[in-house]
């Protein structure tokens, strides 16, 4: 049997956001600076707990679940857009009543909460960016030069093919970790059960099933332009620090260019590392991001 993390873990709460309810952990230290963990897509808040544990100890650590992830609300209409995340977040701010914040976003987690720190440069203290800019220039181009109306008739395409899709369905919690395990191989065996053990839920059948919602896979046609999302990089007036694998899947904003667009920031590259350095290079993802916050 899989076997749990132990560790003293945080306590969970919940928001209301455009009617979903939507849920974090608090890892307690509430007189010390607040520091918000966003996770990217398909992941979930507890993803944080090794990095949360140590950043505890200096920072109100607070680590929401995206809605259709982890233990948040599902869309009814399993509608997912960028502009419903950054309202997500916005509203996870204003309910708890943060004047200003620092954040730690990663891939999805990270384009949401980008945006929100230049549309509100005055609430966001400092900004660690993990591999999170959204889509690469060439994939936004490509997708521009669609044209709204093809964007369009694919995403109803794609819906339509998805509906009454059931979750995949895993016999045991230990076909479930094998799967996650396969998935990043930079994961250590401990790493990869409790991962596990929070991103699944069990079916009525005794099968298991990830959390997240299947629709989060069927991207809105409509987003904003590249130059109207460059036009808000460079509003952020934060300390930033970028951080990308260089075995990642994605190409690093100096490669491609999207680094000039952030005033502000400075860009490390991980070797032996991949999309999730946060756990493929812990320690020294955890000394840089540190020395950061405390500068």
């Amino acid at each position: 049997m899989v076997g749990a993390m132990i560790e003293t873990g945080p306590t969970s709460h919940s928001f209301i956001s455009q009617r979903l309810r939507l849920h974090y952990v608090d890892w307690g230290n509430q007189d010390a600076p607040p520091l918000i963990l966003q996770h990217g897509g398909r992941d979930h808040c507890r993803s944080w707990d090794w990095v949360a544990e140590e950043l505890r100890k200096d920072w109100h650590v607070i680590c929401p679940d995206l809605r259709g992830h982890g233990d948040s609300a599902w869309s009814p209409d399993g509608v997912y857009t960028v502009a419903a995340f950054i309202y997500d977040f916005a509203q996870l701010v204003h309910t708890l009543g943060y004047e200003q914040v620092s954040i730690v976003g990663h891939s999805m987690g990270g384009m949401i909460t980008s945006r929100f720190s230049g549309l509100y440069p005055e609430k966001v203290a400092k900004f660690v960016n993990i591999e999170g800019l959204g889509f690469s220039p060439d994939t936004i181009r490509e997708r521009e030069e669609q044209g709204y109306a093809n964007r369009m008739r694919k995403w109803i395409e794609d819906r339509r093919n998805a509906a009454g899709r059931l979750p995949r369905r895993y016999p045991t919690l230990e076909v479930a970790y094998a799967r996650m395990k396969a998935e990043n191989t930079y994961l250590t065996d401990e790493q990869a059960r409790h991962l596990t053990i929070h991103a699944a839920s069990r079916n009525e059948d005794g099968s298991w099933s990830w959390k997240f919602d299947n629709y989060l896979n069927i991207w809105s046609p409509v987003d904003a332009t590249a130059a109207d999302v460059f036009k808000v990089w460079g509003a952020i007036t934060c300390p930033v620090l970028m951080l990308w694998g260089l075995n990642s899947f994605f190409t690093t904003p100096r490669q491609d260019g999207r680094l000039a667009h952030f005033p502000t920031a400075t860009l490390i590259e991980y070797e032996n590392a991949g999309h999730w350095l946060h756990h493929d290079q812990f320690d020294r993802f955890m000394r840089d991001v540190t020395a950061f916050l405390a500068a």
